[in-house]
């Protein structure tokens, strides 16, 4: 009898605290030897991952699928597959833009079930907090909900923002849960007051759209949040926050005792105004790309261990949504989670000499602790679920449309050459994704819906 299901042999393995060159054996989907050498007569299968590096699986707690009713827009079919081959093994589902969105324990099981019956790898799922729906978080929290997500400005889909009295009460219920309320953090009354009188004065160009999402809205609402939070007792995580001004504050809270954390998505450590400029509606976001002086900001506030994780926002729409003169109506979001991994690579670790630790940590280990799935998931130990992913840093990567798994092939990131390429994605000991072969491999009658692990609230 063969001691290990998979064996994968002589890769340079991320661990958390150091880089080095070991074998890896894995067994009923579990890591159960991190050795120097093993013998390969003791495995069924043998990967051989010789110059290359192996790190934990990613773990994407921010992208859109958009099931039920708009899977023509992104389904978990084609997203999961994006996912893997983007190096990531787990990812969290945000609660729009489905019909419904996921903000009744009803809508919540339905979109589990989709999930478990189409995904290629590993996903957990955000409840949504709406006015109204404050009855709803305990039953989606019984049903394993990562944790709930709120928007301080208009979502521009059937999930309704949340006022100042939404917020308030929800914190405190979503607080008594044990639970984390995910913010997207702009200020609505200002937005609509900017884009009014733009709009007035018939301008609705990328330019106008700019000026009417500016650093302050962002940083007024992460104020207005944290307050809130402080009151409340509430645990935040703030998504894409895009501004260093953003991040102080944040940063300022966690000395103060608060338990709250931030991420930051690719796209603003990559991409700035210039860039959406010149590409167009394809780079539209909220909050908007920033200045070149203020991705570089949000560079030195990641070395410096100021953002907690990066995650990818991937928010897919078909291309005609994309196509307007009027910036104001074109639909809002990128396309990127297939490419978060080999972005932090290429331009965190081979550009700025970011160690491959501190990547794994951003990419993996940060996120599996903060919602609880650590250490199970996010690091390479022995115990934890064999998630992995094995990357060539010796071969580059130009993104093309041929090899975007996501629903519709247009992207911000078409034509960025990366300096590296993901070989191998390693989904609980299953290789679900193999880059040669350009194949997928999808699990049969297996739940792939993670549960956080009891009585873990561990940063």
């Amino acid at each position: 009898m063969k001691k290990y299901d998979l064996l994968i042999k002589s890769g340079t393995v991320v661990l958390e605290n150091e880089v080095c060159v070991i074998d890896i054996g894995i067994y009923e989907g579990k890591i159960i030897a991190l050795k120097s050498t093993i013998d390969t007569s003791l495995a069924k299968e043998v990967l051989r991952a010789e110059g290359m590096h192996v790190l934990p699986g990613a773990i994407d707690i921010h992208v859109h699928f958009d099931e039920p009713a708009r899977e023509h827009w992104e389904g978990f079919d084609n997203g999961s597959k994006a996912m893997a081959a983007g190096g990531c093994t787990t990812y969290f589902d945000m609660p729009l833009n489905g019909v419904p969105p996921t903000i009744t324990k009803e809508a919540f099981l339905n979109k589990k079930k989709l999930g478990n019956e189409k995904s290629f790898v590993n996903f957990g799922l955000w409840g949504g907090l709406v006015p109204g729906n404050k009855d709803e978080l305990k039953k989606m929290a019984r049903q394993g909900a990562i944790g709930f997500k709120a928007f301080m400005s208009e979502a521009g889909s059937e999930f309704e923002f949340s006022d100042g009295l939404t917020l308030y009460e929800g914190m405190k219920e979503i607080a008594k849960l044990g639970k984390v309320l995910a913010l997207h953090a702009e200020k609505d009354k200002t937005i609509k007051e900017l884009q009014k009188q733009k709009e007035e004065q018939g301008l609705t160009s990328i330019r106008s759209y700019l000026e009417t999402r500016p650093i302050e809205v962002e940083v007024e609402a992460v104020k207005e949040a944290l307050e809130y939070a402080e009151q409340t007792g509430c645990s935040l995580h703030f998504v894409h926050i895009s501004s260093k001004e953003a991040v102080d504050l944040i940063v300022d809270a966690k000395k103060r005792g608060e338990d709250v954390t931030l991420e930051t998505c690719p796209h603003y450590l990559l991409f700035g105004e210039k860039d959406f400029v010149q590409i167009g509606a394809l780079a539209k976001c909220a909050p908007p790309l920033r200045s070149k002086a203020e991705q570089e900001k949000l560079w030195l506030s990641m070395e410096k261990g100021e953002i907690d994780m990066i995650s990818s926002d991937h928010s897919p729409c078909p291309m005609d949504l994309k196509k307007s003169n009027n910036m104001f109506e074109v639909w809002g979001g990128i396309s990127g989670g297939q490419y978060t991994l080999q972005a932090m690579i290429t331009e965190g670790y081979q550009k700025r000499s970011i160690p491959l630790t501190k990547i794994a940590q951003l990419t993996s280990t940060a996120p599996a602790k903060r919602f609880g799935l650590y250490p199970q998931k996010g690091s390479i130990q022995v115990g934890g679920d064999a998630d992995l992913t094995i990357v060539d840093l010796k071969n580059s990567y130009i993104v093309k449309q041929n090899r975007m798994f996501f629903k519709h092939k247009h992207s911000i990131y078409e034509g960025y050459e990366f300096s590296c390429t993901i070989r191998y994605t390693i989904c609980e000991g299953e290789i679900v994704y193999e880059f040669d072969t350009n194949t997928f491999q999808q699990p049969i009658n297996k739940s792939r819906f993670v549960q956080q692990i009891e009585n873990t609230n561990v940063r």
